[in-house]
């Protein structure tokens, strides 16, 4: 196959999405068959590229597949990560669809920690996107520990050990509490649907930031589970500190 095909091939799937601030190109969609749950589900999975640099935003931006492929082994992209989308069902036309912005937990997707309850609410989401029909599960790569980055985390995680609570952890290592942005997500969505969406979610700044982008947003699904003795204090940290909205009681399930 000659790049004249590749590029053809490309073409029709890839897409830029421009903002004033950041501009997005978007590949996609791409058939994506999971296994959940010993079931086998097919996604329609995007992955997105933002671009900032002023130099880069005019070349890449107007670029072709063609030169944006040439253009690739001088990125370095796997020296960074990029956030993607799994898309289930007609997220463009349906009446209403769960969406769930999902940050990036090497620790607790990955390796399955139980320090948190970020795997199961990986998992739980997309099943709740299945079973209503429709829906999309954005998982947002720049996100780890709340935006400071896995090495960040990691000496987080010995103060933990140490003592301290999520919130302080951060603090002592010079950052604030939550530091993620939602623009380049909600660009996409936006590209994506324009009808409303629930978004799965205990965390008010995710509800807040969709609000305040414009978003048409029908309303918030509560997601709580795998609550254990190793992440109890890490849970309630999030809702007395950070301001998450109580759904649940950790006391029933320990």
């Amino acid at each position: 196959m000659n790049q004249k095909d590749v590029a053809t091939l490309l073409n029709d799937k890839i897409q830029t999405i421009r903002g004033e601030q950041s501009s997005t190109i978007l590949v996609g969609p791409i058939k994506l068959p999971v296994n959940l749950e010993g079931e086998t589900v097919v996604f329609q999975w995007y992955c997105w590229l933002p671009v900032r640099d002023e130099t880069d935003r005019q070349d890449l931006l107007n670029a072709t597949a063609d030169t944006i492929v040439k253009r690739l082994s001088t990125l370095n992209l796997a020296e960074g990560q990029q956030s993607s989308v799994l898309v289930y069902g007609d997220l463009q036309q349906s009446e209403n669809a769960l969406v769930r912005m999902h940050s990036i937990c090497h620790t607790g997707d990955i390796f399955g920690s139980k320090r948190c309850d970020c795997g199961f609410q990986l998992h739980q989401s997309m099943k709740m996107i299945v079973e209503h029909g429709t829906g999309a599960l954005f998982y947002l790569a720049n996100h780890e520990g709340r935006g400071i980055g896995l090495f960040s985390k990691a000496m987080a995680y010995i103060l933990q050990e140490e003592g301290l609570d999520t919130v302080e952890a951060n603090h002592q290592l010079g950052f604030e509490d939550d530091t993620r942005n939602y623009a380049d997500a909600i660009g996409v969505l936006r590209h994506l649907r324009q009808k409303p969406v629930t978004l799965i979610t205990n965390n008010p700044k995710k509800l807040d930031a969709l609000k305040k982008s414009g978003m048409n947003v029908a309303g918030r699904m509560p997601l709580w589970g795998d609550v254990s003795q190793y992440n109890e204090r890490y849970l309630n940290t999030k809702v007395e500190r950070s301001g998450h909205l109580r759904d649940f009681d950790f006391r029933e399930v320990l």
